[in-house]
Order: C-alpha cells, then sequence, then structure tokens
C-alpha cells in the first residue's frame, strides 16, 4: 500500500469497519508500527551509511596515529575508535571536561573548522614522555603552559598530517591546526544546533588511558558528504594506479635529495684531552689508511669505498655494499 490512499481504497477500507470485519484498534495497531519518533531538535543528517564509512576512514586514522606515537614515545601505545555518534554542537561543548585540550583545525580546501579535543591525560602523558618522563600525568588537571603549549602544538600538527592519509580515498584534504584552547565555552566554530559527527578514540599510553574526540559538523563536510558511501569507498579503495601515475611517482622520487656522507674514522677521547685540544693539534683515528671507509646514505652505512681525487675534486670510488643487516634509524 502507498502513502497516500486512493479513493477506492479509502471506500473499502471504510466498508471493512462498517461491516466488522477489521476493527478501529486493528487500525490503530498498523498505524502505530510504523510511527518513527523524530527530535525536530536533533535532526539526524548523517546515514547510515555515511557513518558507517566514517568509522572505517578512522579505523585507518588509527592504525596511523598508532604507529606514528609508538616510534614518537617509544612506549606501547593502543588506539582505536570507541564510538561515533550525531549529536547538536551544544551537546558536544557540554560533554567534554574543562579545562581540556582543544585543538581547532581546517581541512583544505572544505571550508570550516574542525575540533580534535585530547583529554588532559594523554596530553600530559605525551609531553612528559618528550620532556624524557615516564609518560605520567599531574596529580592536579590544570592548563598548559607556554612551553607545553609549543611542543603539544608540533604532536598535534603531526597527528593532524595523518588526516590526508586517511582521508586519501574520498577527497584530498589538508588538516592544519588554527589555534589551542583549554576552555571549551570559549569555543564557538558553529551555531549551538548545528549538527556534528563526534568520533571517540580511546587511547592508552603506557598505563595511561584517556579519550581523543574529533568533531567534525556537517557543514564542514557537506561539499563531500556524497561520497561518503561504502559504494564510493569500496570503487575508489580497488582502483590500480595508472602507468602515468607511476611514472609522475618514479619521477619525483628520482629527483627527491638524499644526504650523502662518509666517515673517516672513529676515535675515543677523554673529557680532559677534548678540553685541552688546540689548533694544529692532530687526532689519530682508529681507521688505518688501508681501510675502507664508510659510506653513509642519511644515518645509515649502505656502502664501503675509498678515497680518492677526481680532477682538483676529492671523492670515494664505491667498492662493495654493506650487506650486514638494516640499521635501526634513531632519528
Amino acid at each position: 500500500m502507498s502513502d497516500i490512499l486512493s479513493q477506492a481504497e479509502i471506500d473499502s477500507l471504510l466498508a471493512a469497519l462498517a461491516s466488522g470485519q477489521v476493527t478501529a484498534e486493528d487500525v490503530k495497531d498498523d498505524l502505530a508500527s510504523k510511527i518513527r519518533v523524530y527530535d525536530f531538535k536533533r535532526p539526524n543528517k548523517f546515514s547510515k551509511d555515511q557513518i558507517h564509512t566514517l568509522q572505517v576512514i578512522y579505523e585507518n586514522y588509527c592504525r596511523s596515529l598508532t604507529t606514528f606515537f609508538a616510534a614518537h614515545l617509544r612506549t606501547l601505545v593502543q588506539i582505536s575508535v570507541q564510538s561515533l555518534d550525531q549529536l547538536t554542537y551544544e551537546e558536544f561543548i557540554r560533554s567534554i571536561p574543562n579545562p581540556t585540550i582543544v585543538n581547532i583545525f581546517t581541512m583544505h580546501p572544505l571550508n570550516g573548522n574542525g575540533i580534535m579535543e585530547v583529554h588532559p591525560n594523554i596530553a600530559f602523558s605525551v609531553i612528559d614522555r618528550l620532556f624524557g618522563g615516564p609518560g605520567q600525568p599531574p596529580d592536579k588537571v590544570r592548563g598548559l603552559t607556554e612551553i607545553e603549549q609549543s611542543v603539544f602544538q608540533r604532536t598535534t600538527r603531526r597527528m593532524l598530517d595523518s588526516f590526508t592519509e586517511a582521508w586519501d580515498n574520498i577527497a584530498q584534504v589538508k588538516a592544519r591546526l588554527e589555534m589551542i584552547e583549554t576552555n571549551p565555552q570559549f569555543i564557538q566554530i558553529v551555531a549551538p544546533t548545528e549538527m556534528v559527527v563526534v568520533i571517540t578514540l580511546s587511547c592508552k599510553i603506557g598505563e595511561v588511558e584517556g579519550m581523543i574526540n574529533i568533531c567534525l559538523p556537517y557543514i564542514l563536510l557537506e561539499p563531500i558528504i556524497s561520497k561518503l558511501s561504502a559504494h564510493f569507498w569500496f570503487s575508489n579503495a580497488s582502483k590500480e594506479r595508472t602507468a602515468e601515475q607511476l611514472a609522475a611517482l618514479r619521477t619525483r622520487l628520482e629527483r627527491a635529495l638524499i644526504p650523502i656522507s662518509v666517515l673517516l674514522g672513529r676515535t675515543t677521547l677523554t673529557v680532559s684531552e677534548l678540553l685541552d685540544l688546540q689548533m694544529g693539534d692532530v687526532i689519530q683515528l682508529e681507521n688505518k689508511a688501508s681501510y675502507e671507509l664508510e659510506v653513509l646514505i642519511g644515518q645509515r652505512t649502505k656502502y664501503f669505498g675509498r678515497p680518492g681525487t677526481m680532477g682538483s675534486k676529492v671523492g670515494i670510488q664505491i667498492t662493495s655494499t654493506f650487506d650486514k643487516g638494516v640499521e635501526i634509524d634513531d632519528e
């Protein structure tokens, strides 16, 4: 039966009621089963398909963020998507603590701002690890000092850099940090009744646990909202790179600048000997003149060679490759 009854269907229904074949209670129960509760103050603007796509995007983001923090902080890190919710901006602001770490960012070329709220426990744990501590937050929650804010800004920018990779199959976006605020009541990026989607990430750094909330207003995602579908996601994800794209990638790699250095030798000095060094002093290295020198690409030894000259310039001739395994780059 369609939503609008024809005149014949209305006459048939009235005749059935008059004859007793259908009672008013039956009609009432049938209508009640089709009624859906709708709150006009909180209209759902994101479909289930779009919410599912956002969850896939931020599950990929969690994996990237976990890798970054584990390498950056040198500790065990676990980050996962805990929930995705649609709510008004006012409800989101009221749900986060005060003080907290509110990072306001843009997603170029989209117009508008988003919010990444980091629980103080997580923020102070990261800062403490970067300062050489065990990663424990302070006993009393407080705002960031100027030095702490400067340090955490660099970390936030690295966190936002992972947005580009996470959104790659949907749109080419570049997230950029605008400002950091500790009082959420001072933040007004959209109207209080505007609908937003909040992605809550559960984060554990060492023994410290906390939440990271990412707030994306509907008006920010509106230009690409049609792309937030499973069909669009999987059709883009399954596309193979064309020959032109591979050629362009190869060209960019071939033009990349790589630092190369040669290690002449090593030696060990005491602090006293180091302080006594004067101009003209000779430091004896452990290498002999007949030894091959290490050729470093970046910070890793890749080749061995012998020094020499080529015209008026000094140089090194590659004699062999380094085949004792891959060294770990601490940088």
